[in-house]
């Protein structure tokens, strides 16, 4: 860890075949159009190969782009060529994402938790309590206390997410996180724990939505897949912390009390990190553009944060010409429209595609039998005689491990590889394995080992493709102008569908048959690949400002 935060990774644009005099007299020259501003890549025209992230080479990240002098003879390039070595250091870096990633870890945490939890809520010896009989509806309260109040977070951010910005945020996010956990783990009566696991899923909702928003728009675009990728990793991880917590205090008098107060010093960890970081410079040129402040106060404003961000000395002239050319390239975005979107303008036109694109992506993210699929991993092995099935928390030990491992691959190739690859490869894995449990269920019952592999492939390519790659294209593909609004209404739709999926579980099963509810997430399976296949772009290299005026438009 040490040799990576002490590296420093720079990436070079050269073009091949222009001498150093030439390449000079080339940089002397303004860019002749403003829609070539982006903080982590300089310039439009990106190759389709990109080495390994940094932190896997000594010798950090190299940037490729094709220059003028690629084209035909007597043939001038569309688009401008722009040549600026810009570096980053890797401490200055993985700041900005850890502290937000947190609010993702938080989120696992919860889930890992609220598995032992319920266990020891219910127990007549170790619940401490005298309400420990719990019906189940109020178990399900319990449980789905936080999804709720994600579902409240959601809605509650979509109208004021440019005006709280990504920082501030994320810091009500972790405030949220502490009051949860505390009134959680002191809760004196269910009535109070039930609204401790609200307050705590307001948190959740704020923290998945304003994650994603700031690590998108302050990481250098060559490595923008990999971090926030890697914040799917510590949700898995905070998966497996919960568990772990929970398995260390199942036994104690009270221990669901530790396990969701536990929360709390991360939750103040994450908070503190949030108010020692700076505010997003393109959300700050964002509010500039928006006419909500003095324009040359929030370019200083924005320049000192991606000079904090990138962890270059004050004055750095990269660091100014990117912000003019990013400010430059958002009033010619929207030099002809109101400075101001209306709350119904994320439904129309550019934002209406990336919301069709965001929105389904993290649509089938649930409703292709995730939660229903784990709901019977314990079964599964069982039948398969591994020991471990008849331990709850362990079977969850050894998927929530195998997640986390799978995560990982997503982590280090969705900068090399691109975001297509990785989910249609994926999500045809969940395809043939959806198509394996269903024959397992109907047909081929005596033969558990294809039970097994099913599971395990299921698991596999749902880690390498919706699970880390949905909520990567949801941080990138809105339009700045309506990015807030858009990743909430994305968040709204994947909690939503997440309740609902997990409440009609049961009646389909009892409706159609365990073999024809594999079969039916089959079929909706088969469609996201369709999905996936004809709508969703690659968007691997790209800067935010390059995502919107050419995927986009």
């Amino acid at each position: 860890m040490a040799s990576l935060l002490g590296s420093v990774a720079s990436f070079h644009v050269l073009p091949p075949r222009l001498s150093k005099r030439e390449l000079t007299g080339r940089l002397s020259k303004p860019p002749p159009s403003p829609l070539t501003g982006k903080f982590g890549s300089v310039a439009l025209k990106s190759s389709s190969h990109f080495s390994k992230p940094a932190f896997l080479s000594r010798t950090g990240c190299a940037h490729k782009v094709r220059a003028q002098g690629d084209l035909p003879a007597g043939r001038e390039a569309a688009e401008p060529f722009v040549s600026e070595e810009e570096s980053f250091s890797w401490s200055s870096v993985i700041v900005p994402f850890l502290f937000p990633a947190l609010g993702g870890l938080l989120f696992g945490y919860d889930i890992g938790a609220t598995s032992g939890a319920t266990i020891s809520l219910q127990s007549a010896e170790l619940s401490g309590v005298t309400w420990y009989n719990l019906s189940s509806i109020e178990l399900g309260l319990v449980v789905s206390g936080s999804l709720y109040g994600a579902l409240a977070g959601s809605l509650l951010v979509y109208p004021i997410a440019d005006f709280l910005g990504r920082r501030r945020e994320l810091i009500i996010a972790a405030l949220l996180y502490i009051i949860g956990g505390l009134v959680t783990g002191f809760s004196p009566t269910l009535s109070i724990l039930i609204l401790g696991r609200l307050v705590y899923g307001v948190g959740i909702g704020l923290a998945m939505h304003g994650a994603p928003l700031y690590i998108s728009e302050t990481a250098p675009s060559q490595i923008r897949g990999t971090l926030i990728s890697l914040k799917e990793l510590l949700i898995v991880l905070g998966i497996l912390l919960g568990y772990l917590i929970g398995s260390i205090e199942i036994n104690a008098i009270g221990g669901w009390r530790y396990m969701y107060g536990l929360s709390v010093p991360i939750a103040v960890l994450m908070g503190l990190g949030m108010w020692s970081l700076p505010p997003s410079p393109r959300w700050l040129l964002l509010r500039a553009v928006q006419g909500k402040g003095p324009l040359q106060e929030y370019k200083e404003k924005a320049m000192n944060a991606l000079t904090r961000l990138r962890g270059r000395i004050a004055g750095d002239k990269v660091s100014e010409n990117q912000i003019e050319d990013t400010l430059a390239s958002l009033r010619s975005a929207y030099s002809d429209q109101e400075s101001e979107g209306s709350i119904l303008e994320v439904f129309q036109g550019p934002s209406l595609k990336a919301l069709i694109i965001g929105g389904g992506l993290v649509l089938f993210q649930q409703i292709t039998g995730q939660p229903s699929v784990l709901y019977y991993a314990a079964s599964i092995l069982q039948t398969a005689g591994f020991s471990a099935a008849s331990d709850a928390a362990r079977v969850s030990v050894i998927i929530g491990v195998f997640k986390l491992l799978m995560t990982g691959i997503a982590v280090l190739k969705v900068d090399d590889l691109g975001r297509r690859p990785l989910l249609i490869g994926g999500v045809s894995g969940l395809v043939v394995a959806l198509s394996l449990l269903t024959a397992y269920y109907k047909v081929f019952q005596g033969f558990p080992i294809i039970a097994v592999v099913a599971l395990l492939l299921y698991v596999g390519s749902y880690q390498i493709s919706f699970g880390p790659i949905s909520w990567l294209m949801v941080s990138e593909i809105f339009p700045l102008r309506t990015r807030g609004r858009g990743i909430s209404l994305a968040v709204l739709a994947n909690f939503g569908s997440n309740a609902v999926v997990t409440f009609a579980f049961s009646p389909l099963q009892e409706l159609l048959g365990t073999d024809n509810v594999f079969l039916l997430f089959e079929a909706i399976a088969l469609i996201s690949l369709l999905f996936v296949a004809f709508l969703v772009p690659e968007t691997k290299g790209l800067s935010l400002e390059d995502i919107e005026t050419k995927v986009l438009k």
